[in-house]
């Protein structure tokens, strides 16, 4: 069975689970450190791992599965295989967010400007541009990139703008 563990924010591996064990019994990896192999849901603390060589099982208070809500991605990004580690959910800090993704930014302020200046058009199409592809890249990454929501606000205000900008230039050229 192969093991990733997290280190400052840093994914490594894959060791085994004898090496795993070793290295938290030397203090190499910490208990506080997250640790992660195929079948788990989510990364969880070292310390929390009774059993390396059947972890689901020796998990404290883990049933023979992973827990429900939480589940490991099935998107594969190109170029990676089925359990490497771009395959990997966010390793950060417990209860911590993934890093967001730029293109979802710029969508959201883009829709906001559209929406407010909702005379240029061109604000409101970068919105829809950046909300796709900051939705297909969040995609993806396997949980590696956050801001989905975002990308999905720029991409409704990117629309609303480029509706009411098509509806003001109609205003504009319909005679009084």
């Amino acid at each position: 069975m192969e093991w990733f563990y997290a280190k400052n924010n840093e994914r490594k591996g894959p060791v085994s689970a004898s090496q795993l064990r070793s290295m938290v019994v030397s203090g190499e990896v910490a208990g506080s450190d997250l640790v992660w192999c195929e079948g788990m849901g989510n990364w969880i603390p070292a310390s929390e791992i009774q059993d390396f060589d059947s972890p689901r099982v020796g998990a404290v208070g883990a049933e023979a599965g992973p827990p429900q809500g939480h589940h490991s991605p099935q998107v594969v990004p190109p170029g990676a295989q089925a359990g490497s580690p771009a395959n990997i959910p966010y390793p950060g800090p417990v209860g911590s967010k993934p890093p967001t993704n730029g293109k979802a930014i710029a969508s959201l302020v883009c829709g906001c400007i559209g929406v407010i200046t909702c005379c240029f058009i061109i604000p409101s199409i970068l919105a829809v541009i950046f909300g796709h592809i900051a939705k297909g890249e969040i995609r993806a990454s396997g949980g590696q990139q956050g801001g989905d929501g975002m990308a999905l606000a720029g991409l409704i205000l990117g629309y609303v703008g480029l509706g009411l900008g098509f509806l003001g230039l109609l205003g504009g050229l319909v005679p009084s």
